[in-house]
C-alpha cells in the first residue's frame, strides 16, 4: 500500500511538474523589478525623458501556450516622474494628464499573437486621459526561472509609440512632438 501511495504522490508531482510555467503572475512592485518608462521630443531640439512611479499589473503566462497569455497594467498618473518638479505640474495639469480628473491609465490585453517562444505581439485596449482605444506593439521574454528565495519568475520588455491627439491630448509641442513613447519593462512573480 505504501508503494502504491508513493507511486500515486511521484506520478502525480511528475505530472504537475510538467504545468508548473502555466501560470498566473503579479507585477513585482515591492523589489521595484519593473519600470515605465517614457519619452517625448521636447520642441524637435531633445527628448524629455521620465517614467512612472506608482503601477501594478499581472499576467497569465505559459510558455506552451503562449497566445493564451494576458496582461493587464494600472498606471496611477499622478505618479509621473520626469525629474523636474515644476514640468511635472505642467505634464499633470489639465494641458497634458489632467490627473485629478484622469487618474489611472489602463491596459487589458485582448490577444497575443507569438513569433516564437521569444517574442510576440500584443494587443489590447488601452485608456488614457478619458480615452480607451486599441493598440498593438511588439514584446520580448527575457527570461524565466527560479530566483534565489524559492520563487519563479519571468520578464517582459516592450514598446509603443502613442499619438498624443489620440487620447485627447493636443497641446502644441511642435511638429516633433506628436507622439510619446512608451517602454515596459515588466517582472512578475508567479503566484
Amino acid at each position: 500500500m505504501k508503494k502504491l501511495l508513493l507511486a500515486s504522490t511521484l506520478s502525480a508531482a511528475t505530472l504537475l511538474s510538467g504545468f508548473a510555467h502555466a501560470a498566473d503572475y503579479n507585477v513585482d512592485r515591492e523589489g521595484a523589478h519593473a519600470a515605465i518608462n517614457f519619452k517625448v521630443q521636447h520642441l524637435g531640439y531633445s527628448w524629455l525623458t521620465g517614467r512612472f512611479n506608482d503601477f501594478d499589473g499581472s499576467f497569465s503566462y505559459d510558455q506552451n501556450k503562449a497566445d493564451n497569455s494576458q496582461v493587464k497594467v494600472v498606471i496611477q498618473t499622478a505618479s509621473l516622474d520626469s525629474n523636474h518638479a515644476e514640468r511635472d505640474k505642467h505634464l499633470k495639469g489639465k494641458d497634458f494628464l489632467d490627473v485629478s480628473q484622469y487618474p489611472t491609465a489602463t491596459f487589458t490585453s485582448t490577444q497575443y499573437s507569438a513569433n516564437d517562444e521569444n517574442s510576440g505581439t500584443i494587443t489590447g485596449e488601452f485608456s488614457l486621459h478619458g480615452v480607451t482605444k486599441t493598440i498593438s506593439f511588439p514584446i520580448e521574454k527575457i527570461g524565466e526561472g527560479t530566483d534565489p528565495w524559492g520563487g519563479y519568475r519571468a520578464g517582459f520588455s516592450g514598446k509603443t509609440s502613442l499619438k498624443m491627439s489620440d487620447y485627447g491630448i493636443d497641446y502644441n509641442l511642435g511638429p516633433a512632438s506628436t507622439h510619446v513613447e512608451l517602454e515596459l519593462f515588466i517582472e512578475g512573480v508567479q503566484q
